[in-house]
């Protein structure tokens, strides 16, 4: 039956009790599986773990600039690990550590949220920070709502 339509007899299910077949153009099948498979192979997001480093007695300059480039990668769509490193008696005072991931944190809450909380292991203290899709649909919308009140303000004037 399949020569006659000149198609191909395809088995669909070897395990099934009897054997499932199906008349198909068996080369027009293989080439719609490979579309499909790449289509979904360009949907799949891969994200990455970007990391930041950061010192207890980091300066303010050192701090906005490294904080800059955390929510670019946020805003890119990449998780952030955030590492302080201390040294010899800085050990002694990991609340200083906690202190600057919390103003981290609290710097990029409109681009991503903390994942993993700050945790000491060793000599580092590491948070994880993701980016927040909701946060930053919020934070764009209030730009654009401050730059409309802006501009209506410049009109009026």
């Amino acid at each position: 039956m399949a020569r006659a339509l000149d198609f191909d007899l395809v088995e669909v299910a070897g395990g099934a009790h009897p054997p499932v077949c199906k008349i198909m153009d068996f080369a027009k099948f293989k080439y719609e599986e490979q579309q499909r498979a790449k289509e979904s192979r360009k949907k799949a997001t891969n994200i990455t773990v970007k990391e930041m480093k950061y010192r207890p007695k980091i300066s303010g300059g050192d701090f906005d600039t490294k904080t800059r480039k955390v929510a670019q990668f946020l805003g890119e769509g990449h998780k952030v690990k955030v590492t302080i490193m201390f040294r010899g008696r800085e050990m002694q005072h990991p609340e200083l550590g906690r202190k600057i991931l919390d103003r981290v944190a609290e710097d990029v809450a409109h681009l991503g949220r903390v994942e993993n909380h700050p945790r000491q292991d060793g000599r580092n203290m590491t948070m994880v920070l993701g980016p927040d899709k909701q946060a930053q649909a919020a934070y764009a919308k209030q730009q654009a709502e401050e730059a409309a009140a802006e501009a209506a303000a410049e009109a009026r004037d």
